[in-house]
């Protein structure tokens, strides 16, 4: 278990205490052993006797000890036994915490969302002392909101549910090959339900297995071809088992990734030559079927170049694939991550760490780019902080010839305006990264004030996620995007393509609006562990959607390139 999971469950922890109405002494407790261990730069490794950090004490150290050891708790077991599993969502209705979740508990008996609705519509709840009639009004309808299944759902949802069925995949002894299929597999942003397709022998046998691993709330539907289901998640999402042959697997593939528009194009194409396609093959004109080993093949046998999932939108690919490969970017074209951090800020691992990740994944460099000053919630950076971690990336710089570590920081913007560190601090770092991390409920005329005024500095090199918008949670800050990217043309500041499932900021509404204003474009992680890594793929997937070519994205060029590119002098 990693600094920032062990963080965690103390949080976790001090939550269930402050429901069940404990000392506050107590509560506290937790919360300063969490801030302790977030203050300190090192590993859980690295750090030999836990009751020296101030504000960790004999009982929360054994505590932080048992979860080390074994990644579990008796005090979190005990607690989790005590406590209705029902209570903890309510942290996501406006204006609860854990000690008004506590209040609901103990004085009205409110033990899930079911039960405070009920106390709501009775009056209840706005006679407790701390609530009002305008409280209630507001959780009332933020329940009601709550019971209406969204149409659509953000990808980072989608893609958590996907990777838990693709391990139940792997594990099954039937199932030979799988792909994921349809909207995810092209990428989109939000999506209805999930595609897959998956080769077996015994399609009956594989279902069997698929339904024993994964948690079912209803099957839909259940055959030789298709199984469908429908998840016992909160949103109860619908997922297709498509089961083909090894003759049919690449075809089946294909169709059901679409796009529709794409599969029209494709059609058409075969009805030009008189044959017909379809997710078994291809039927010719003298009634036979061509299958074929992978989707490449049936591109060629069209006489095409391969088109990637995420760029079949079925409008002129068809045409640019006759012409020649599509000069797309491509995960092998990434040479390194510009945005990550560390333990020093709010990072789960240690600068060595995440380097050797860095490392392990291929990569010739990396920036560190840990929170600045202001962003306290995140243990920021003080200056002299950042002074000493620009030496200790020296010192790593030293002993990994065949690896370079860029100093670097992502800067706060200030509500104001200003930037959080002085120029002269800034002149120091290899690579500054701004970005807007308060006042998002400015109006776009401050928004953009903020945002020119990082692009004209002379140091700021990229704007990070640049809209703050979180999939599925908030639609971001009241930013001109399109002035944004001429500003940037202007000044030549970088943009970034935040990878995170959860941000995808910029979005392929805009990247490629980017690449035609010449802007040049950053595709990082943000991560903030090593797991977040991992969504470097999404992120060239999005690029992909959005036509990137792999010489207009930084961290796919040669470290000299990259070097010529930081030591260049902004047209500001």
């Amino acid at each position: 278990m990693n600094k920032k999971q062990i963080i965690e469950h103390l949080d976790l922890i001090a939550l269930y205490l402050e429901i069940k109405g404990e000392n506050p002494f107590k509560i506290a407790a937790y919360h300063r052993a969490g801030l302790a261990l977030e203050n300190d730069p090192r590993s859980m490794d690295e750090i030999e006797n836990l009751s020296e950090l101030k504000g960790i004490g004999r009982s929360t150290a054994q505590v932080i000890t048992d979860l080390v050891t074994s990644g579990k708790s008796t005090v979190l077991q005990d607690l989790v036994k005590e406590i209705p599993s029902g209570l903890l969502p309510l942290r996501n209705l406006p204006g609860l915490g854990g000690k008004k979740i506590g209040k609901l508990y103990r004085e009205l008996g409110i033990t899930d969302q079911s039960s405070l609705q009920e106390a709501c519509e009775q009056g209840k709840v706005s006679q407790l002392s701390g609530f009002g009639a305008k409280t209630e009004g507001n959780l009332l309808e933020a329940l009601k909101e709550q019971q209406h299944r969204p149409s659509v759902l953000p990808i980072p949802y989608m893609l958590d549910l996907a990777e838990q069925i693709e391990r139940a995949l792997q594990s099954c002894d039937h199932v030979h090959r799988f792909s994921r299929a349809g909207s995810l597999r092209r990428a989109k942003e939000t999506m209805k339900d999930l595609d897959f397709v998956v080769e077996t022998s015994d399609p009956k046998q594989a279902a069997e297995d698929l339904l024993q691993k994964l948690p079912i709330h209803e099957i839909i539907g259940q055959g030789e071809a298709k199984m469908t289901v429908l998840l016992d998640d909160h949103n109860q999402v619908s997922v297709d088992f498509r089961f083909a042959t090894a003759e049919t697997f690449a075809s089946m593939l294909l169709h059901f990734t679409g796009s529709k528009e794409h599969n029209v194009l494709l059609r058409r194409l075969a009805k030009e030559r008189n044959e017909k396609i379809s997710e078994y093959g291809i039927e010719k004109e003298d009634g036979t079927t061509k299958v074929f080993q992978n989707e490449a093949e049936v591109y060629r046998y069209f006489g095409l170049n391969f088109i990637p999932p995420q760029a079949r939108a079925g409008r002129d690919e068809l045409d640019r694939a006759k012409i020649g490969p599509l000069p797309l970017i491509s995960l092998s074209n990434i040479k390194g991550d510009l945005h990550m951090h560390s333990t020093w800020s709010d990072g789960a691992h240690t600068i060595e760490e995440m380097v050797e990740a860095m490392r392990a994944r291929g990569y010739r460099y990396a920036c560190l780019t840990d929170h600045s000053r202001s962003l306290r919630v995140a243990n920021g950076l003080s200056i002299e902080r950042l002074e000493k971690q620009i030496n200790e990336v020296s010192s790593i710089n030293e002993s990994n010839k065949d690896f370079t570590l860029f100093s670097g920081v992502e800067m706060d913007i200030l509500p104001d305006g200003r930037l959080d560190y002085p120029d002269d601090i800034l002149r120091q770092l290899d690579f500054v990264i701004a970005s807007i991390h308060s006042s998002f409920s400015q109006d776009k005329k401050q928004i953009m004030k903020r945002l020119e005024n990082a692009c004209r500095n002379p140091y700021v090199r990229l704007i990070a996620h640049p809209t703050g918008r979180m999939l599925g949670k908030r639609r971001g800050y009241a930013v001109d995007v399109e002035a944004l990217i001429a500003l940037a043309a202007e000044t030549g500041t970088a943009l970034e393509l935040n990878a995170s499932r959860f941000r995808l900021d910029l979005s392929s509404k805009w990247l490629g609006k980017v690449q035609e204003a010449g802007v040049k474009i950053a595709i990082d992680t943000d991560s903030h562990s090593l797991k977040m890594m991992e969504d470097m793929k999404l992120g060239v997937e999005t690029a992909i959607r959005a036509g990137i070519k792999p010489e207009n994205v930084l961290n796919t060029w040669p470290i000299d390139q990259l070097k010529h590119f930081l030591q260049q002098k902004k047209p500001v």
